[in-house]
């Protein structure tokens, strides 16, 4: 008999803040020998699901997580979304930790990370979520254009390609039930996520993500974050969504429905 733990992902985050150690830099095991350099492909591209397989690994933040992603200081906010912003400090009721999708700039954000997965015989690069909404984000290779008619989704439509050794991935066509970050910030359906991911060493990676949004910012945004490899982890179940009762509305709302019988 199986014994699956449902657990639920407020709870987690509490715990996560509860631990200052847990939000701080993940260092580098001192056991580990010495890193070796950033694995590449015979076209020079980096190598971000790993070459080998013991190179393969799940990614995870070198920075506190509980760090705004974008701090309100330095985000060039609309007066609107400023103000969205402001009230989100007072509830504080983010979709990701009610087991909704993360959305793109939110998914590297996250103490469990996220893993990589190649096909290149379909021309797809796959980003799981661990734990949370373990969900994934699929980014297109193959040259296609985003859709015209686009149908507004948490992760949006993300098309890649390779400059050198950096993978760029292109996204558009988000929801808005999101939050940019972590700390609740606003964004609208105009979004523009560009992101450019490269290996700074073998288990470092560095991702530039630049934020374009003409209805929820008055200037492009942009941030460089660097991610950890944990090649001794790997994606484990992780039950989120069953019977999921909070919900969050388009205006940026969140609560709990106590109804019985009506899951969200």
């Amino acid at each position: 008999m199986k014994l699956t733990v449902l657990v639920p992902a407020v709870l987690l985050a509490a715990l996560v803040i509860a631990d200052p150690a847990a939000a701080q830099r993940r260092g580098r095991n001192a056991n580990a020998p010495p890193p070796g350099p950033a694995p590449r492909d015979a076209d020079g591209r980096a190598i971000l699901w790993g070459a080998t397989p013991d190179e393969k690994g799940v990614w995870t933040p070198q920075f506190g997580i509980t760090d705004p992603i974008n701090p309100a200081d330095q985000t060039p906010f609309q007066p609107w979304a400023r103000a969205l912003y402001d009230a989100r400090q007072i509830h504080e009721l983010e979709p990701h930790t009610r087991c909704k999708a993360s959305g793109t700039a939110r998914q590297f954000q996250t103490p469990y990370g996220v893993e990589f997965v190649n096909l290149p015989e379909i021309k797809r690069i796959f980003i799981f979520d661990i734990g949370g909404p373990h969900t994934f984000r699929t980014v297109y290779m193959d040259g296609r254009e985003h859709p015209k008619d686009l149908e507004p989704s948490y992760y949006g439509h993300s098309v890649g390609h390779w400059e050198g050794d950096t993978l760029v991935v292109d996204s558009v066509g988000f929801a808005t039930d999101t939050f940019l970050g972590n700390a609740g910030a606003r964004h609208s359906d105009k979004m523009r996520i560009v992101e450019r991911m490269k290996l700074s060493a073998q288990d470092v990676l560095t991702i530039e993500t630049t934020i374009t949004d003409s209805e929820a910012l008055t200037k492009p945004f942009v941030r460089t974050a660097s991610y950890g490899r944990h090649r001794d982890w790997t994606i484990a179940e992780y039950v989120c969504q069953q019977n999921n009762r909070n919900f969050t509305t388009e205006d940026g709302k969140s609560g709990i429905n106590l109804k019985r019988g009506e899951e969200q």
